[in-house]
């Protein structure tokens, strides 16, 4: 029995993708013979289209890539010189036909991998097979060439074919789907399915309504009710061919293999309603049989959310209700709250950047919280993407998986809903420089990366623009004191007119830690240093914690806070230790350090003589000419609150014209649980 498995571009867009569908493939070969139908890489047809030779060269390039990923050797010099052959062919070609070659690329590199790892695989073309608008002429073709040719796997592009005049053509965007299901229908196929990058039909599109859940089972005729008024991850004519050979269509997940998907067949469906779709200004709630009397809960629905329906009309088993075009999504949101959802709860997709301690105690907490958060603030949290400096996995079902190549950004910017919330739990020094695009395109930012927020002023200032502009989050409490409410409370002195006359920020947990330790004649500078290093508590350089580096970006976000347009030159730096000891290799620095020895211990024998401790106090004091800003060992009295400061603690001063006594802040500043708590808390307030 013949199994037909169609994979889109999505799922065929890198190396690692093609051999993730590859395993998909083998898998499935050895239940049967396999007819593998495949869209053109993810961007390909487009690029195609625009005539852009830069495009063209780019899309050449990924192509290239893939085959240096997937072959070595003999394998990959024979199926570079089948690709250079096409890519000379598509720019001879005429400009109507050069938009069909992208099926050829892909399915030419994945037919070649098949066979190399000894399946014994057949291309076909579907130029010579599939005839347009003519099923019982293709039918004919395709068992023909099946019955004359012996495989385990059948390899096939989808998309093209030829018209009835012998013309090279197109079944139109999507038309993979009716490529897949046209080779089924052919063969009589025990099974047609079709994998793509969303956990099958889901009640509404998951980019448009974030609470939408994968519908299990439904009959041909909801399917195509669905497909056919704005549920792209079926194509409409797909079902037709499927349904007359009475073969079950399943949309499955690639990235997600043994995930949720939906089975499309005869049975009746279990449910009076299956979801909502949109067109235009138009949204259908999609009936299974003659419409009930549903016409008041749909106006209840838009009445709540303040929307006025144009007109709600009964369609045979559906309901079809025009609203102003700039209220669809709220107005589709309301409708599938009040047909498909138990409870009036707000989903939270999360797009997570960062694979650190941070990054895992955060998806830890979300996981074992999910219950009591949504309990108490009506929020349900779920994590869509992640990424790592490499490679990202996106899954608006809830199950990503990291492992494809490319630009994490530039593809959730293309599925994430709007109201999703990206998380920055790296340290990068350039991934801020996306965060205007984020924030335009209604995703919210929650950081704990501080080097995003220590940028020159004015790229500060456009992050905050973009995120109001735009009516979405931009939130960054745990850059400074983990998860101490330290920016919230000063913002909020700020925003209601008080003004920040000064603050005293010790807010180096490495220095915190070895100067609250350190005894003159115990265990040496160096030696704690290098412990604290190997402990990873430092930077992996530790002589940019002692350079006072981690503290000035503290210093600027805790400045910009309090409404001080402060600039890292702005900022007199005087490192702990003197610059000639921190020149020099790794290794002349531990040197010249435990040389300085002497020196270290005799300033900390004289503040203990006078009853002080030494801190690493970063500090901002209003002056009759404005602010003055540095960074610097002080000596701090037992009335000063840094005084008694252990271990990796911090504390905050701050002075204010409203309030006589200052306000001190004081806590851990150091731990990936805490930072996370405090990135969650940003989430959900």
């Amino acid at each position: 029995m013949y199994r037909v498995l169609k994979f889109g571009g999505s799922s065929v867009a890198s190396a690692t993708a093609m051999s993730r569908v590859l395993d998909i493939v083998e898998a499935e070969a050895a239940k049967g013979c396999v007819i593998l139908v495949s869209s053109a890489i993810s961007g390909c047809t487009d690029s195609l289209l625009s005539e852009d030779d830069a495009r063209w060269a780019d899309m050449e390039r990924r192509h290239q890539s893939i085959v240096k990923r997937l072959f070595t050797g003999a394998d990959r010099e024979v199926l570079q010189q089948k690709l250079d052959a096409l890519f000379q062919e598509m720019r001879q070609a005429p400009q109507e036909e050069k938009v069909t070659f992208g099926e050829l690329f892909s399915t030419t590199i994945l037919a070649a991998k098949l066979d190399s790892e000894g399946y014994k695989t057949v291309w076909l073309d579907s130029r010579d097979l599939v005839v347009k608008d003519n099923e019982p002429l293709t039918y004919e073709r395709i068992q023909k060439v099946i019955q004359e040719k012996q495989a385990d796997v059948f390899v096939a592009p989808g998309f093209i074919c030829r018209d009835q005049a012998g013309n090279i053509s197109t079944l139109g965007r999507g038309g993979s789907d009716y490529t897949a299901a046209l080779y089924a229908a052919a063969v009589g196929a025990g099974s047609l399915q079709i994998w793509t990058d969303v956990p099958g039909i889901m009640t509404a599109n998951p980019k448009e309504v974030p609470a939408a859940r994968t519908i299990p089972r439904m009959s041909y005729a909801a399917a195509l009710e669905m497909a056919s008024h704005g549920a792209k991850v079926l194509y409409a004519p797909t079902v037709a061919p499927a349904m007359a050979a009475k073969i079950d269509i399943e949309i499955r997940n690639t990235f997600v293999p043994d995930g949720k998907f939906t089975v499309v067949n005869a049975q009746k469906d279990a449910s009076q309603w299956v979801g909502v779709a949109s067109e235009g200004e138009t949204i259908r709630l999609v009936g299974t049989r003659e419409a009930a009397e549903a016409k008041e809960t749909i106006f209840n629905a838009l009445q709540e959310e303040g929307i006025q329906a144009r007109s709600i009309q009964k369609d045979g088993n559906s309901f079809v209700i025009c609203v102003r075009k700039s209220v669809l999504e709220q107005a589709l949101k309301a409708i599938h709250r009040a047909f498909f959802q138990d409870l009036p709860v707000a989903e939270v997709n999360l797009f997570l950047c960062g694979d650190g301690a941070v990054a895992q105690a955060l998806i830890q907490m979300v996981q074992q919280s999910a219950s009591t958060v949504k309990e108490r603030t009506g929020k349900s949290l779920r994590i869509v993407g992640r990424a790592n400096s490499r490679q990202y996995g996106i899954d608006l079902g809830g199950h990503p998986v990291i492992g494809t190549e490319g630009d994490y950004i530039d593809a959730l910017l293309k599925v994430a809903p709007k109201g999703s919330v990206f998380v920055d739990a790296t340290n990068s020094k350039t991934l801020y420089k996306r965060y205007v695009d984020l924030l335009e395109a209604g995703i919210g930012i929650v950081s704990s990366n501080r080097r995003s927020f220590a940028v020159p002023y004015a790229e500060y200032a456009a992050m905050h623009a973009a995120a109001r502009e735009n009516g979405v989050i931009l939130r960054y409490e745990t850059t400074v004191g983990a998860a101490l409410p330290i920016l919230e409370s000063i913002s909020r002195g700020t925003n209601s007119c008080d003004e920040v006359l000064s603050i005293e920020a010790v807010v180096s947990c490495t220095l915190n830690q070895i100067l609250s330790e350190y005894q003159p004649g115990g265990e040496s500078l160096a030696s704690r240093v290098r412990k604290a290093a190997e402990a990873g508590l430092t930077e992996p350089d530790p002589r940019v914690d002692l350079g006072g580096q981690d503290a000035l970006r503290k210093l600027l976000i805790l400045a910009r806070e309090a409404g001080v347009r402060l600039e890292e030159a702005q900022v007199e730096v005087t490192p702990a230790v003197p610059e000639t000891v921190m020149q020099g290799s790794i290794g002349q620095f531990y040197e010249k350090l435990e040389a300085y020895e002497p020196t270290w211990a005799a300033h900390a024998r004289e503040a203990a003589v006078q009853g002080f401790r030494q801190r690493f106090v970063a500090f901002l004091e209003k002056t009759p000419h404005g602010f003055r800003a540095g960074i610097g060992l002080r000596n701090v009295p037992p009335v000063h609150p840094a005084y008694y400061l252990r271990g990796t603690e911090n504390a905050i001063i701050v002075r204010s014209a409203f309030h006589p006594y200052p306000l001190v802040i004081q806590g851990p500043g150091e731990g990936a649980r805490e930072a996370a708590s405090s990135v969650l808390n940003d989430i959900l307030r």
